[in-house]
């Protein structure tokens, strides 16, 4: 990405939806763009406002692989500035010492290394310790199974694995993701995620770390019956029950659905949604498992987006920076427009989110 002009971009941190999702692209958009940042009224609204560990480690991070200059940040602040230089391409290890977010810390470094500079064209590495299952983040099956499927289609190749699972409030897992700078090819087709084609499979998955394996039968048995019920067709269906390794315990189940988007040339393209759900201890196995088919039914009849809420909300920073697409989308939540006004504070371009009906937005991102 070019650099933009270095005077320091000056960011409310308390804007719209006003949550760590601000500090987050900032770093991102700081680091790409070489714009100094400064962000004030950090969480603000929240109930422990200024920063908590999992974002001073986004800030760390962000530190580290870009060597960037960095003051006021500490537990509990509530404004710092971060200055970045080259990003560099390398194989990195952080620790949130937490059971904070393993997906977010690495969601804020994944734009600056995929244009990291490197001559040779090298991977980097990263390696984040913490929670990899955690209620309001998306968890790493979300990344492997739906987010980095959706850069797939952008041309960006990212590897994610999970090494050891961990649940709040230890925390204890560990994700590595390998990422190969981004090259953007005169002949890549344009992002387009409009049409919905046929329901090809609802993939059910519930996994137990040191828990009664039945939870798990009895989750997917719950989904399962309530989809059938639904009018949903039983040979779409696919169950799968996973013992976890890893210190801790927790539950934690999701549908992964997925269609047909586009048929040429003897070629079939997919599109799949994810749907996650943790475990909770006054929670049955059961109404879990009801909780988690009204998600997929939702997105099933309830519209004809192809995109849920949440993907919508991580794929506009990736979209913008690659050069724009479409896609149609169920929810556009504060936390997007957020999102979409951030992004347009650093780079030119125009995210039109466009209702087409009451169930049907648009969001169109262009460069």
């Amino acid at each position: 990405m070019p650099a933009s002009t270095h005077k320091t971009l000056k960011i409310d941190g308390s804007t719209g939806e006003g949550g760590g999702q601000i500090i987050r692209t900032a770093l991102s958009l700081s680091m790409l763009t070489g714009t100094p940042i400064e962000i004030t009224n950090i969480r603000a609204g929240r109930a422990k406002p200024g920063l908590m560990r999992q974002h001073l480690m986004c800030v760390q991070a962000s530190q580290q692989i870009s060597n960037a200059s960095v003051s006021g940040a500490h537990l509990g602040s509530t404004a710092f500035t971060f200055t970045p230089s080259t990003v560099q391409a390398g194989d990195y290890n952080f620790d949130i010492g937490s059971a904070g977010s393993t997906s977010l810390v690495l969601q804020t470094l994944l734009p600056a290394l995929l244009f990291a500079n490197t001559d040779e064209r090298s991977q980097s590495t990263v390696t984040i310790k913490g929670g990899t299952h955690n209620p309001l983040a998306p968890t790493t099956d979300f990344l492997t199974e739906a987010f980095v499927p959706a850069l797939a289609k952008l041309g960006m190749q990212i590897d994610i694995e999970l090494q050891q699972v961990g649940f709040a409030p230890i925390g204890g897992g560990t994700i590595k993701a390998t990422i190969t700078p981004f090259m953007r090819r005169a002949n890549t087709l344009p992002f387009k995620l409009t049409e919905r084609g046929e329901l090809v499979n609802i993939a059910l998955v519930a996994s137990v770390l040191n828990l009664e394996y039945d939870i798990c039968k009895r989750e997917l048995a719950s989904a399962k019956a309530t989809l059938i019920e639904a009018g949903i067709d039983e040979a779409l269906i696919t169950t799968r029950g996973n013992k976890l390794h890893g210190i801790g315990e927790g539950n934690t189940c999701y549908a992964k659905v997925t269609r047909e988007i586009a048929d040429t040339q003897n070629h079939k393209e997919y599109h799949s949604e994810m749907f996650t759900l943790l475990g909770e201890k006054r929670s049955s196995a059961e109404k879990i498992g009801s909780r988690l088919s009204g998600l997929v039914k939702r997105y099933v009849f309830d519209t004809d987006a192809l995109v849920d809420e949440y993907l919508t909300d991580q794929l506009l920073l990736p979209l913008a920076v690659a050069g724009g697409g479409d896609f149609t989308a169920h929810v556009v939540s504060e936390h997007t427009k957020t999102q979409a006004w951030l992004i347009q504070q650093f780079l030119p371009v125009e995210i039109t989110l466009k209702v087409i009906d009451e169930q049907k937005t648009l969001v169109q991102v262009a460069c």
